[in-house]
């Protein structure tokens, strides 16, 4: 599931805990932001097609300011269960992305047989932003969380409690000490195989766990540095086709910070798939991977 940007801007509420956001940036492409970012999002989604994905495009409406509505990851997600869950977010404009007419509509295809809502801890001032703020291995059932304003320990265990999986939480910071937002800016979990920056977790023991629950998880890691989650390289998603033809999804900055040989070993793995994206970046903060839903709905 994606969301075409109809509103799309520099939003000052989630600016103070997002590092990724770019404020001069931002000044400079203030009157064409949403123009340019919605030529980005129909490159990504004639991509996707092209490589035989299956999409279902919503567009944003113009009655409600939503300017981080391309990232529909951050308020629902969609599991094999037939529940779908809602989140608390940080930001009270990001929360007026969640959209019961999406849901209905998604019906027509889908099984929905639950929908957990966990938006009551935001009167609690506790946070979970989706599948930025947890990196999901689906098949271990195991959510990977780095702890921030935006990732709350209590939210992540009700979550759990509610989908059965199990919890491997840290701390994450950038060059400077201050908190990584979101899980999915440093950490990406393919089948086969992990884009993780463990450089960001301080603490030698949150480090070795990690590693230690990827490894045991038949993860093949692919460490990437700091300065590559700043160009967004870990913010990938691996999807499949109907052939299931496997590819890795990413935005051009992402890829062109990768070295030749994370390249190639991504390659054996997955067709990368990368488009510009600069403007949706520079702006919103994410990329690639925030701007897709994973839908895992059993199909009608």
């Amino acid at each position: 599931m994606m969301i075409r940007p109809v509103r799309f801007g520099f939003n000052q509420q989630t600016a103070d805990s997002n590092e990724f956001q770019q404020q001069d940036f931002a000044e400079k492409t203030k009157d064409s932001a949403q123009q340019i970012a919605a030529q980005e999002f129909d490159l990504m989604i004639d991509q996707l097609r092209k490589a035989g994905l299956e999409l279902h495009i919503f567009d944003d409406t113009d009655d409600v300011e939503r300017p981080d509505a391309v990232f529909s990851n951050n308020w629902v997600s969609f599991h094999q269960s037939g529940k779908v869950v809602l989140y608390p977010m940080m930001a009270e404009n990001r929360r007026l992305e969640r959209r019961a007419d999406i849901i209905e509509n998604l019906r027509n295809n889908f099984k929905v047989e639950e929908i957990i809502d966990l938006t009551g801890f935001e009167a609690e001032g506790k946070f979970l932003e989706g599948t930025g703020s947890m990196v999901l291995d689906r098949r271990y059932k195991i959510a990977y969380a780095c702890l921030s304003p935006r990732t709350h320990p209590e939210v992540l265990d009700a979550f759990a409690d509610a989908l059965g999986y199990e919890v491997i939480s840290f701390s994450a910071s950038d060059e400077h000490g201050r908190p990584i937002y979101h899980t999915n800016v440093l950490m990406c979990i393919g089948d086969i195989f992990a884009v993780v920056c463990l450089e960001a977790i301080k603490d030698p023991d949150e480090r070795l766990m990690v590693r230690s629950v990827l490894e045991e998880t038949h993860k093949y890691i692919v460490e990437i540095t700091l300065e590559q989650v700043r160009h967004f390289a870990g913010n990938m998603l691996m999807v499949k086709n109907s052939k299931s033809d496997k590819f890795l999804v990413m935005s051009t900055q992402a890829y062109e910070s990768l070295t030749i040989k994370q390249r190639q070993m991504l390659s054996d793995y997955a067709r990368l798939l990368h488009t510009d994206l600069s403007v949706i970046e520079g702006n919103g903060g994410g990329s690639a991977r925030c701007m897709m839903t994973e839908i895992h709905l059993p199909v009608r």
